[in-house]
């Protein structure tokens, strides 16, 4: 069982450089998942909040004057009939 110990060793020795560059690796990767993850949610919140105080501002609001059209729509109404 020693045995197996120090071949073990040996093998992680041997590989140790490898391993060491997979976890820097791992460890680039996780940060930049957390990092773009964290923008996105910063982004999110924002745009919510900005949409909300968008949101409370009054509106500007139009008035239409229909008069025009609905005297058009009498003249041609009365274009229309017949002459008695």
């Amino acid at each position: 069982m020693s045995q197996e110990k120090v071949d073990r060793y040996k093998q992680e020795k041997a590989n140790r450089k490898q391993n060491v560059k997979k976890e820097k690796l791992k460890n680039t990767l996780r940060k930049c998942g957390v990092g773009i993850v964290g923008l996105a949610l910063i982004g999110w919140i924002g745009y919510s909040a900005y949409g909300t105080y968008e949101a409370k501002k009054p509106q500007q609001e139009a008035h239409i004057d229909y008069t025009a059209l609905t005297d058009l729509q009498t003249e041609l109404a009365e274009m229309n009939k017949p002459a008695e």
